[in-house]
């Protein structure tokens, strides 16, 4: 066995082809059986084996930057790199990242948890190398799905102006192998690559200039014939406009063509792209027959593929999904708009029901928004179905073109809150915070799913902008679902437990917290007032004016970063008020990032937890006892 020895990426160099190909057999079978325990992203991690093999084998690591687009796909960089016996605690509180992560090791030299950034980054870095005088190599690995990102594009434009010294790798994993064109093909790419054959192509023009009357024109003639050959054979045309050497399609899982595809790619003295073709759940029958499936997979067995879930109530997402097939039948109107998320955003089902009003448009979150925007002020409903984590990516075309059009979009924000395993970039805390202050939008978050289905009949019927529901990546609390769904008056809250001198002020999950410290206060003798604070935006001002002039201490409890939160919107409200005499304290989520864990360790290591609360109360209680001692003490 080949890997339990490998604890550094520079022992691949001593290792045959044959010894490499052996080596990427075993670590397949590595994480197979380690994510059946711990799951994780597999398929992706399955199809870039060898990849990774050669860049290691080629380059050398931290030295050369490899950088690796949204990073789900560096487990194998993590075995190869020193980190394969922490496998056991991946995706775990406090153990391995799922992503990327340069606290890790000094061979992560990118992380992200969203895509398309590599290309940015691996300009940044080869433009610093170049100013600093190093000579190192600089490698980008993205897939063909990140390519749609409009970011991506920006930079293809930008290295292909500045023409400096690095490599793309496009890891296509979506489609079978191009059609073969032959050993000219491969003749073109070797000859295309090689530093002596573009110099002398460059000396073969400048003679052709210089021959008298004729020389200028034998030149242009030849320049046309060059680029009319070009269209003909060579398949990556457009990367050759954009000023790449393109080399490829390549197969991803051949590490012999891999390693020489490579090596003449590191002879290029400019920008050069690198198309492998990939399978996608390489070497495991379930995730290659069902890459979607198995591109974020929970436990599993080896044998059968059969997925472990815990048996439970169903996600939220679930219930928005077939909520919205009920509301598309009624409302031929509504069309939902997802960026590369059908399935993880629960459309699939809307998808098959109505084909036409389904729109994709790949990982493209600011086209969406206003494709959204232009889509509503022609008449439609259109719902953006999106993750709170990747909506931050569109957050000008909000401002600039929803927000400021008061076009009627509606957003439906999955994964609000915390996330668990994918940690710190997945995080759902920070949409409240660069939504409420914009004007016009109007933000909502249930309490349960019946709450979430009237949430989105209210939002269908409101024509007056956009409006949000927010909902956890949680199961649902099995609430009964009423048959008929009824809008809820715009910023109206709801009192669900009877109190008197204490509130809670929640919002979303936080709401059955709250009554469950309720409950158990009450044991106490602490009578405490439970409000479902389901608007976000705009405020239940009676409500919070009510509370103040009874001199109710309040605690606002939300799972969401405590700066720009509901919190801080109350208290914003009481300032503009004049109420300067109400207690409130705020229980939300500090200005830190909270890393990968589960979502009841990340809630704990925040505070959100029925102790903290019920201590927040008993601390309000004690000072409320202590002011009214003084109080009549000196009277």
């Amino acid at each position: 066995m080949l890997l339990p020895n490998i604890k550094h990426p520079n022992q691949l160099k001593k290792l045959s082809v044959d010894e490499l190909e052996d080596l990427a057999v075993q670590i397949r079978q590595f994480l197979i059986e380690k994510l059946s325990v711990t799951g994780g992203h597999l398929a992706p991690n399955l199809g870039v084996v060898e990849l990774t093999l050669a860049l290691h084998y080629c380059f050398d690591s931290p030295r050369d930057k490899m950088i690796f687009d949204v990073g789900h796909q560096a487990y194998v960089h993590k075995i190869l790199t020193g980190r394969m016996d922490k496998f056991d605690t991946l995706r775990k509180y406090k153990g391995l990242c799922g992503f990327v992560k340069r606290a890790e090791s000094e061979h992560d030299v990118w992380e992200a948890g969203h895509s398309s950034t590599s290309l940015s980054a691996a300009m940044g870095m080869a433009m610093a190398r170049d100013l600093k005088g190093d000579n190192n190599r600089v490698i980008a690995l993205i897939g063909d799905g990140a390519l749609t990102g409009g970011m991506a594009f920006e930079a293809l434009n930008h290295i292909g102006h500045e023409r400096k010294k690095l490599m793309v790798i496009l890891n296509d994993n979506e489609m079978s192998i191009a059609p073969n064109v032959g050993a000219m093909h491969n003749y073109l790419s070797k000859i295309r690559s090689d530093r002596y054959y573009l110099r002398a192509k460059d000396e073969v023009e400048m003679l052709l200039k210089k021959i008298p009357a004729i020389g200028g024109k034998l030149a242009k003639t030849a320049e046309k014939m060059k680029d009319s050959l070009k269209y003909m054979m060579v398949p990556g045309v457009l990367f050759e406009e954009l000023g790449f050497t393109y080399l490829g399609p390549v197969d991803g899982h051949d590490l012999s063509k891999l390693i020489d595809t490579l090596q003449q790619a590191d002879n290029v003295d400019g920008p050069v792209l690198i198309h492998a073709v990939t399978t996608k759940g390489k070497g495991y029958r379930p995730a290659e027959s069902d890459s979607h499936k198995w591109h974020g997979i929970t436990p599993y067995k080896i044998e059968s593929g059969q997925v472990l879930k815990a048996v439970g109530n169903p996600m939220y997402t679930e219930v928005f999904g077939q909520t919205l097939v009920e509301l598309g039948e009624q409302d031929e109107r509504i069309v939902a708009v997802t960026p590369a998320m059908p399935g993880g955003s629960g459309l699939i089902p809307f998808g098959k029901k109505f084909p036409d009003r389904m729109i994709d448009v790949g990982i493209a979150e600011q086209h969406a928004a206003t494709l959204c925007a232009a889509l509503a002020m022609e008449g439609l409903k259109p719902v953006f179905a999106v993750y709170s984590t990747f909506m931050q990516r569109a957050y000008d075309q909000i401002v600039h073109d929803i927000c400021r059009h008061n076009a009627n979009v509606m957003f439906a924000i999955d994964r609000a809150g915390f996330v668990g395993a994918d940690g710190e970039t997945h995080q759902g805390v920070y949409d409240v915070a660069f939504m409420r202050h914009i004007p016009n939008i109007v933000i909502m978050m249930p309490k349960d799913e019946n709450e979430l289905r009237h949430m989105m009949k209210t939002a269908l019927d409101y024509n007056d902008g956009p409006i949000a529901y927010r909902y956890p990546r949680n199961n649902v609390r099995g609430v009964p679902l009423d048959p008929e769904l009824k809008p809820i008056p715009i910023g109206t809250w709801e009192t669900v437990r009877r109190g008197e001198g204490y509130a809670i002020l929640a919002a979303g999950p936080m709401v059955q917290l709250a009554e469950e410290a309720a409950d158990l206060l009450k044991r106490e003798g602490i009578s405490v007032e439970v409000v479902n604070a389901r608007f976000l935006k705009p405020l239940d001002g009676d409500m919070l004016k009510k509370l103040a002039a009874s001199g109710t201490s309040m605690i606002v409890l939300e799972e969401v970063s405590q700066a720009g939160s509901l919190g801080s919107s109350v208290l914003e409200y009481f300032a503009e008020q004049g109420i300067h005499d109400a207690v409130v304290s705020l229980m939300g989520i500090e200005d830190r990032f909270i890393e990968h864990g589960s979502i009841q360790e990340q809630r704990e290591e925040v505070g959100l937890t029925l102790e903290a609360v019920c201590n927040e109360i008993r601390s309000l209680k004690t000072a409320r006892t202590a002011t009214l001692g003084k109080r009549s003490f000196t009277s």
